[in-house]
């Protein structure tokens, strides 16, 4: 393949593969795409900002943080944006395969990669930086899910009883109340409640 062709190939490769399903918006498969992108920036340069902010602070807070939050930046921007890794010829291979997986994994990996720098270092660089991708891996989890239902099906299924069928209730409201329930008396020595 020629190397147009293989650029060709990256920069239409979100075209080709939307991100969701086709119940998916449009909105939400480039949307997430984009938030992506954006968050793996911001990661990258926050982390990078941690890392060289360890002259007068803690090494263990800013310096590892900072190294994972970076590794998570260029893990997302390498599945968001292959072509920016056009050297690397095994990242577009790598990000097909996550692209071939359902959208939950995708939404759980960007979750569980952006947690550890915010526990480790609680600032507004880290906060920030993997908060945004945990906002992406959250419109990845949104997209998972699918299509809410339709108000008609939502109402079908409340008014359904337990059993299935579509009987009203013939049980009042007050049917699970304890019958026994003794009253505390006002009157006298406190007492205890019968119920406990």
């Amino acid at each position: 393949m020629s190397f147009t062709g293989k650029l060709a190939e990256l920069l239409a490769r979100p075209n080709q593969d939307p991100a969701g399903g086709p119940e998916a918006p449009w909105y939400l498969k480039y949307g997430s795409r984009v938030l992506g992108i954006v968050a793996a920036f911001f990661a990258i340069l926050f982390g990078l900002w941690n890392v060289l902010s360890i002259i007068g602070l803690s090494v263990s807070c800013m310096l590892v943080a900072g190294i994972i939050q970076m590794l998570a930046g260029f893990v997302v921007m390498a599945l968001e944006a292959p072509f920016c890794f056009v050297c690397i010829e095994k990242v577009n291979d790598v990000s097909k395969m996550v692209d071939a997986k359902p959208m939950f994994f995708r939404a759980g990996l960007y979750c569980a990669m952006a947690v550890p720098p915010i526990f480790m270092c609680f600032g507004l660089a880290s906060l920030f930086g993997s908060g945004l991708i945990f906002a992406t891996g959250a419109v990845y989890g949104m997209m998972a899910l699918g299509k809410k239902a339709s108000a008609a099906d939502m109402r079908a299924a409340a008014a359904q009883t337990s059993y299935g069928g579509n009987a009203a209730s013939t049980t009042s409201d007050r049917a699970g109340i304890v019958s026994n329930a003794q009253p505390f008396s006002f009157t006298g020595a406190v007492g205890t409640d019968s119920n406990v």
